[in-house]
């Protein structure tokens, strides 16, 4: 396994096994990796050969946000990547991403204004600048991306259709805990006390499920029901809780299609993610 600090050497190496007709798969990460994203790694062995990127992203990380204090361990990270099989790690400094006088971004309107975007009105912005230069970079045929981000994968998919890029995105499911809880390189912030109480969402979660596979089509009574349960737990704040078409981003009211119920949910002071989509069949 190899590791690159510049735009120049993976370009370089992705040159010469593009030469030898290899096919590329291309995990982004912000590090701190666990075994979500080592499913990713795994389903991207489906390529001849695996980029993973690590990198922390300024720029998707609002002013009161925790980038500083955003759990880092690059030697720990190089060993999970040698494990799941990688073949290049792009581990760039902010200043190898962003040259002096940096100031062209990937903005879109519409998908990034809902769920997350609206408590984070520069996040996307950040996540679609990085992740266009890494396919630039990297020139990946694959890309794969968490569900638990569902929203950054239904924006990640129309990037790649409204730039016309030549890159397949794939989704790979949620990795829980034997808890319930969706993994997260946040979660090394929840004491145990957190811990337990953020098992709150994946209870939402399973709520959610368990309504539908009942025959309820009406969003707003399942929404009831999540945010009720969330908010019997003292130390959960909720951030949102809505049900969007899972494309679009567009909040919906009946169960006809792929419907995204998405939340956000403060634990003490960690801001926690989970999600189901639940299918009109």
């Amino acid at each position: 396994m190899k590791v690159a600090t510049t735009v120049k050497e993976v370009r370089e190496i992705v040159k010469e096994w593009k030469k030898e007709g290899n096919t590329i798969g291309l995990v982004p990460t912000m590090g701190y990796l666990h075994e979500g994203h080592e499913s990713l790694m795994k389903c991207a062995r489906e390529n001849d050969k695996v980029i993973v990127s690590v990198f922390v992203n300024p720029i998707q990380f609002g002013p009161t946000e925790d980038l500083e204090s955003y759990p880092r361990d690059f030697e720990k990270d190089k060993k999970l990547c040698e494990q799941a099989g990688v073949d290049l790690i792009f581990h760039p400094e902010p200043s190898e991403m962003y040259l002096d006088g940096f100031s062209t971004y990937v903005d879109m309107s519409g998908l990034t204004e809902e769920l997350c975007g609206k408590s984070r009105p520069i996040h996307f912005r950040g996540v679609c600048t990085v992740v266009s230069k890494l396919f630039h970079i990297a020139t990946p045929d694959k890309a794969y991306f968490g569900q638990k981000d569902a929203q950054q994968l239904a924006v990640i998919k129309h990037m790649v259709r409204d730039l016309n890029m030549d890159i397949e995105v794939v989704g790979c499911p949620i990795i829980r805990e034997e808890s319930g809880l969706a993994k997260s390189s946040r979660n090394t912030y929840l004491s145990e006390e957190e811990k337990k109480a953020a098992l709150v969402l994946s209870k939402a979660v399973f709520l959610c499920e368990e309504m539908a596979k009942k025959g309820e089509k009406n969003t707003a009574a399942i929404l009831k029901e999540m945010i009720a349960l969330i908010e019997a737990e003292p130390l959960a704040k909720i951030d949102y809780v809505k049900a969007v078409d899972a494309e679009t981003i567009v909040p919906v009211d009946t169960i006809t299609k792929p419907v995204l119920f998405a939340m956000a949910v403060y634990i003490g002071k960690t801001r926690l993610i989970d999600n189901t989509i639940i299918d009109a069949k």
